[in-house]
């Protein structure tokens, strides 16, 4: 299907919407990680909906990455985010 320039003044709304649309999920997603740097695996978990074993496994399959902390492993904010937009695809 090709679009011809015409159209666009009238696809604009739609446009406006979606992009609204993504910025508020992109918002709600910050919000939820509560502005924090790094989280422990069971909060990490909690955050993404899934048990901590799902998130342990998948750091050991190298699909997520963590730091040890002591001997608690913290998981990046940012990595949070890369892993579920990853598992979302």
């Amino acid at each position: 299907m090709k679009l011809d320039p015409a159209d666009l003044p009238a696809l604009k709304p739609l446009i406006t919407v979606v992009v609204r649309a993504t910025l508020e999920e992109l918002q709600a997603a910050d919000a939820k990680l509560d502005g924090r740097l790094a989280y422990p695996e069971p909060e990490a978990a909690a955050l993404l909906g899934v048990a901590p074993h799902v998130l342990r496994d998948a750091r050991r399959r190298g699909e997520l990455s963590a730091r040890l902390c002591g001997k608690r492993y913290l998981y990046d904010r940012r990595e949070l985010l890369r892993f579920l937009e990853s598992t979302n695809a």
